[in-house]
């Protein structure tokens, strides 16, 4: 058994609005059991609404760290793979959302940090700090990621390129990255639209990738970002 240390939360000292946006934020009891009972929701809802079948459950890794990565068109992508994650990883699984979006005004922050567990990355002015900051506590936590490599949500429904920033959190290191396909979730939740409607996604859980012998550099990065960009698009229904 592994010796019990008492280590203060991570994000201790920070006012209520630097933790909202903080990519140190750990929930406490409130904001646990706030996202238990909005996932629980959502479980229901994808289900009934949506019919949400998962492919390839069985790759899902039984413990973290580890990357979910898929392609990317409707604000539902991110509700179908946190609700095919077990419950016992569920508090463990972070979403990495656009902070410009999410994380501006503080009733949309407040919602993406206690409901979705999501964590900011500004795109238009990531720091390396920030991507290093995500890669330590990849592995320091240990956590997963939710990341849409893309980095936005396509208009057309057609997947774009991927970009390397999934290379910089994995290149060098063992941590598995998951690849996923969702159909359907563009044609119930487009981007043009305020409010989904009902139709049946589909979501495809692909085998885990390592890139544990990748080059930590902006040429392994890349070579990652395609790899997994190339191994999403194959598994598109036939």
């Amino acid at each position: 058994m592994d010796e019990w240390k008492f280590e203060p939360a991570r994000d201790l000292g920070l006012s209520p609005q630097e933790r909202l946006r903080s990519l140190r934020r750990e929930n406490g009891l409130l904001e646990a059991s706030a996202s238990a009972a909005w996932w629980g929701l959502i479980g229901a809802y994808l289900a009934l609404v949506h019919r949400l079948n998962v492919r390839g459950r069985e790759h899902l890794p039984r413990r973290a760290p580890f990357i979910l990565v898929a392609n990317h068109s409707s604000h539902l992508d991110v509700l179908a793979l946190a609700a095919a994650v077990p419950w016992r990883l569920r508090e463990r699984l972070f979403p990495i959302a656009a902070g410009d979006t999410f994380f501006e005004k503080v009733p949309v922050a407040m919602f993406a940090a206690f409901a979705l567990n999501a964590l900011p990355l500004w795109r238009k002015k990531c720091s390396p700090a920030d991507m290093d900051a995500l890669r330590r506590r990849l592995m320091e936590e240990p956590c997963a990621y939710v990341l849409f490599p893309e980095g936005t949500r396509s208009r057309t429904g057609q997947m774009a390129r991927f970009r390397r920033g999934i290379g910089v959190l994995v290149a060098g290191t063992v941590v598995p990255v998951v690849p996923c396909r969702l159909e359907g979730a563009f044609e119930a939740f487009p981007p043009h639209r305020r409010f989904p409607v009902p139709g049946r996604i589909t979501l495809s859980v692909g085998e885990p990738l390592s890139f544990h012998s990748e080059r930590n550099d902006p040429e392994g990065w890349a070579r990652i970002a395609a790899r997994l960009e190339e191994t999403v698009r194959g598994m598109a229904a036939p």
